[in-house]
């Protein structure tokens, strides 16, 4: 009995050892921080663990010590082989005509507690329903391939994870996270104010610590890290009516000059779908030329199923389920552009960071869903039932109604 427990305390120590190894060599020192939760975290209790058999014990003390190094990961800068970059500030999108910057107190409407536990009751009704299905429903958080986890950021200071969704204010919640977790800074300093924080900065990968970087700094244990993480924190995202989230995109990024997406979609687009042969090298050229991808052309884009035999679906326009997995991963609270001021005073409140920041103003002639209509007025019917089809599972698991009159004669 004496030559087990010493056997079994050596293995539980070597174990710890080799963890601490790892963990320090991936976060070339500096970068791992053994802290726990601070005052300001909402931690979440953990589900009673059922008691090991004989042969599970140097494993459960295993993953109780890697429970406790959640803290793991601090200040996060520029990571090994990589350089932050440090792009010039400015950004035509925000310059567009229309937006209005100004601050305005958000009234709290009725009972956000209670409209958060439906929000909740939905997607948790709807992800356990056996008869509604789409593809990567049925899959577990392991299933999950690292390149599909790149959206959800990690603040270990505060314990929250932010899944962001392009074209839902996910610049300005980018930046409260990177408030929160100081993860870049200013002349030395961590910036204080959300609103300090350049755009191009906003956007740039290395200034984030997502799920996808976990392998790098924590080998085969980062799975159980993602999961212990998730189970502990504080876990959100921010959603919008799906159809109005497509106008938004496309809106940005072919109505606007953007070189980066003329090139990769919509010389392709316009080439496949309005027979133009010779296309122009740049898109102001493209823009001054009369060229550009129209609504149908985008639509016809998203519809044709060679599209994604080359690639998924770029972010901007990619389904939110399969940007944050919400039937694999149990959110805490499910934030809506259409409620935004009032949704996000709630959160920064449940997160007790009210009193540190305020959710950035945001501009107040956003993509309105009474513009569906005009929009897709010169879409054929079968492509817009297509569509829905396409995107359907956001529209119930977030609770969205089905736009029936874009859907019928």
């Amino acid at each position: 009995m004496t030559k087990s427990r010493l056997f079994r305390l050596w293995l539980v120590l070597g174990s710890v050892f080799t963890v601490l190894l790892i963990i320090a060599y991936w976060d070339s020192v500096g970068t791992a921080h053994f802290h726990l939760h601070t005052a300001l975290s909402r931690p979440h209790p953990l589900q009673p663990r059922a008691s090991p058999g004989p042969g599970l014990a140097a494993a459960s003390d295993v993953e109780e010590f890697l429970e406790k190094l959640l803290g793991a990961g601090g200040k996060r800068g520029a990571g090994p082989g990589e350089t932050a970059e440090q792009p010039a500030p400015g950004n035509v999108e925000e310059s567009v005509r229309g937006y209005d910057w100004s601050p305005r107190d958000a009234p709290p409407g009725p009972d956000p507690d209670a409209r958060q536990a439906a929000r909740r009751s939905v997607l948790r009704d709807f992800c356990t329903n056996a008869s509604f299905v789409f593809p990567t429903k049925e899959r577990s958080f392991d299933d999950i391939p690292n390149y599909e986890l790149n959206h959800l950021i990690v603040d270990d200071r505060h314990g929250v994870i932010y899944c962001y969704v392009p074209k839902v204010a996910c610049t300005n919640w980018k930046r409260v996270m990177i408030v929160l977790s100081e993860s870049l800074l200013d002349q030395g300093a961590p910036y204080r104010d959300p609103l300090d924080i350049p755009r191009e900065y906003v956007h740039n990968s290395s200034t984030h610590l997502t799920f996808n970087k976990f392998w790098r700094r924590y080998g085969k244990f980062s799975r159980h890290l993602m999961k212990a993480k998730l189970r502990k924190y504080t876990k959100f995202l921010f959603v919008r009516d799906p159809f109005v989230r497509l106008i938004s995109a496309f809106r940005s990024k072919f109505q606007l000059e953007n070189e980066e997406f003329y090139r990769r979609f919509a010389v392709p687009m316009l080439r496949m779908y309005s027979n133009h042969t010779s296309l122009p090298a740049s898109v102001s050229e493209a823009f001054s030329a009369g060229l550009k991808v129209s609504f149908a052309n985008f639509i016809q884009y998203l519809l044709d199923p060679h599209t994604e035999k080359l690639a998924p679906f770029n972010e901007h326009w990619r389904q939110v389920h399969r940007l944050c997995h919400p039937c694999q991963i149990e959110y805490d609270f499910v934030g809506k552009l259409e409620t935004l001021d009032q949704d996000a005073a709630q959160l920064l409140r449940l997160l007790k960071v009210d009193k540190r920041l305020h959710f950035p103003p945001s501009y107040r002639n956003r993509t309105a869903s009474s513009w569906e209509e005009d929009w897709f007025a010169q879409i054929p019917l079968a492509w817009r039932q297509q569509l829905y089809k396409l995107y359907e599972a956001d529209f119930v698991l977030f609770g969205y109604p089905k736009p029936e009159n874009l859907l019928r004669d």
